[in-house]
């Protein structure tokens, strides 16, 4: 087995809380216990598509807790635009999902970090079987419905938000 030593991270889907914390634990974890590189993809799957490829070497150093305290995430996300049946300027589809293969290797990764909900999961998925990328899949939704999992992050925050909100009524 080769070994890792080239990772890319990725959100994927509706902004949530939380996603910056994942992406700088993943990021500390990789460079400080591993040595690895840590390259954050723009805007989701998007960030594979586009050419040039659009993406940042993450640090320790970048990951600061200010991070923390800012909402979405840093590197942007995609939630639209299946790639297995990508919408085209002038009206047409194409199957872009290749294009995302190629700019992993073309990155030089050894794994893909998707941050993400069931349906990001599930293509970011489909292309790893089709091609030879390797993926772990961080579950991220406010629905809490990513199969096989008990916990996703943004649900939590999403359910407090709701609970405070309702708290907050006055009885008529």
């Amino acid at each position: 087995m080769a070994k890792i030593k080239r990772i890319g991270v990725l959100t994927s889907g509706g902004d949530c809380a939380g996603l910056n914390a994942v992406i700088r634990a993943v990021t500390c974890r990789a460079v400080r216990t591993y040595a690895w590189e840590v390259y954050g993809i723009k805007d989701g799957t998007a960030g594979l598509m586009n050419h040039p490829l659009e993406y940042m070497k993450l640090g320790v150093n970048a990951m600061s807790g200010d991070i923390l305290r800012a909402g979405g995430t840093f590197l942007g996300a995609i939630n639209k635009g299946d790639p297995f049946n990508f919408p085209m300027p002038d009206g047409s589809w194409k199957d872009r999902s290749k294009e995302i293969a190629d700019g992993y290797h073309e990155l030089g990764l050894s794994a893909l970090i998707v941050i993400g909900g069931n349906r990001s999961q599930s293509i970011v998925r489909r292309i790893c079987q089709q091609s030879d990328m390797k993926m772990v899949g961080v579950p991220k939704t406010i629905d809490n419905d990513v199969r096989y999992t008990e916990y996703a992050v943004g649900f939590t925050t999403a359910v407090n938000t709701a609970v405070d909100a309702l708290d907050c009524l006055a009885p008529t």
